[in-house]
Order: C-alpha cells, then structure tokens, then sequence
C-alpha cells in the first residue's frame, strides 16, 4: 500500500454523500463510531438521519454503539 492510499472501508453503502462524508473525515471502520455521538455525524455535511439509522444497524449487529452524549464540563 501506497504511503496516500487510503483503508478499505468496511462500513456500509449509505448514500454518496454520507460515505463521501465518512471518508473525508477519516472514517473507515465500526469501532470509530463508538467514540463519536450521533450528534457529531450529523454535523458532517452529507451525513442524515438515513446514515445514521444504518450505521446504528451495523454497529448494533456487531454489540458495538455509538459514544453516548458527552458530559458537560465546568
């Protein structure tokens, strides 16, 4: 592999625009999301309620989830 090639990506087809919006944002993988809220990956332009339902599957099918909402610091 190429010092600029990227991962493979083992997440599931979305839309375009969602898979393009994970990729430009270094997604590539299922064990990223469990560090990142729901909330986060709707800020990425391209990324819907559609994306998310379906990253919730795939991830729900391997016992894994996505980072609950972060605690509010003081």
């Amino acid at each position: 592999m190429s010092e600029n090639a990227k991962p493979e990506s083992e997440l599931p087809k979305i839309s375009k625009p969602a898979n393009q919006a994970l990729d430009l944002s270094g997604y590539y993988k299922l064990e990223q999301f469990t560090k990142v809220t729901e909330a986060e990956l709707l800020k990425l332009h391209g990324m819907g309620p559609k994306g998310i339902r379906m990253l919730k599957e795939a991830l729900q099918e391997r016992g894994l989830s996505f980072a609950k909402k972060p605690q509010e610091t003081k």
